[in-house]
């Protein structure tokens, strides 16, 4: 089952899916599709397809969707329970998730890699925390969730409009974050060691990439059982134009930059006293409170 993201892309993913559909079906593909309508409704899907007990559970989109299916998984059987195994066709704006696994983005490689269908068990994460409406918020994650301003970013970029690519929108939305947003007093409890911070954000990593393609996580392996996570204290917007590179290429550890601090747990509790979002893989949950916990070999993931 192929579950498809139409408006992912900025559209482009659906106005394409003719193509992409013969060039698999050309690659020796034998694949039912379904289109989603809105948003949520991939998790449904994949529900669905997960309790019918598909081989493959295929999410074409970007991270997204990516998430979306992922949560299907998680709520139609108990972590590591599900005969199906999850599978990404990337086709959206987002490629944070498939930089990790080296999973290709043209379509002929792609096709190889689903046919043969070789897989990886995974950790997934799961996030709990306040929902805007009221009451709380249970979300899954396979690539990073994080709270601070890369809600912020992922928000905007959800409000705007998408420009040339994926990254560059990214690039772009991160820019006009950094340029509004001021650093949120946080409390963060890292499997029982509690501190309190002023910081930029807390990143809780099950994969490398975030951002269009920032290695905030250079060292996260998604199977050892542990959250890579990083803590960005008090850092202004020189200090982020100093640093950037060596963000986006996963080096800054080396750096010994003493607002920046890195450890590896099972379980993260962020609490603020102002309202800061929380993201989960570019989706939007909440807000603080919240706690991050992994869910080890959680899923299985077709890989080259």
């Amino acid at each position: 089952m192929v579950i498809c993201n139409p408006a992912s892309r900025g559209g482009r993913t659906g106005r394409g899916w003719p193509a992409v559909a013969a060039a698999l079906r050309a690659g020796g593909l034998d694949f039912d599709v379904a289109m989603t309508t809105c948003a949520g409704e991939a998790t449904e899907l994949a529900r669905g397809a997960v309790a019918e007990g598909r081989r493959l559970v295929v999410a074409a989109g970007g991270d997204g969707t990516v998430n979306e299916v992922a949560n299907g998984f998680l709520e139609a059987a108990e972590p590591g329970r599900a005969a199906s195994k999850l599978a990404v066709l990337p086709t959206g704006t987002g490629g944070d998730f498939r930089r990790t696994f080296g999973l290709p983005s043209e379509v002929p490689e792609a096709a190889a890699v689903l046919r043969a269908a070789r897989s990886r068990r995974i950790d997934a994460g799961r996030v709990t925390c306040a929902s805007l409406e009221g009451g709380t918020c249970v979300r899954h994650f396979v690539n990073i969730a994080s709270a601070g301003i890369g809600a912020e970013v992922m928000d905007r970029v959800t409000r705007g409009r998408r420009v040339i690519n994926g990254e560059i929108t990214i690039q772009l939305a991160s820019v006009a974050a950094l340029l509004r947003w001021r650093n949120k007093p946080m409390v963060v409890s890292i499997d029982d060691a509690r501190r309190e911070v002023v910081a930029q954000q807390v990143v809780v990593a099950n994969c490398q990439y975030f951002g269009g393609g920032m290695r905030v996580a250079p060292g996260a392996l998604p199977d050892d059982g542990l959250l890579d996570v990083v803590v960005v204290g008090d850092v202004g917007l020189v200090e982020n134009a100093r640093h950037m590179r060596s963000f986006r290429d996963g080096t800054y550890l080396d750096e010994g930059n003493p607002k920046v601090s890195f450890t590896r747990a099972t379980r993260v509790e962020v609490s603020s006293t102002e309202v800061v979002r929380v993201e989960a893989d570019g989706e939007l949950p909440g807000a603080l409170p919240a706690t991050f916990e992994v869910l080890p070999g959680a899923l299985e993931l077709v890989v080259p």
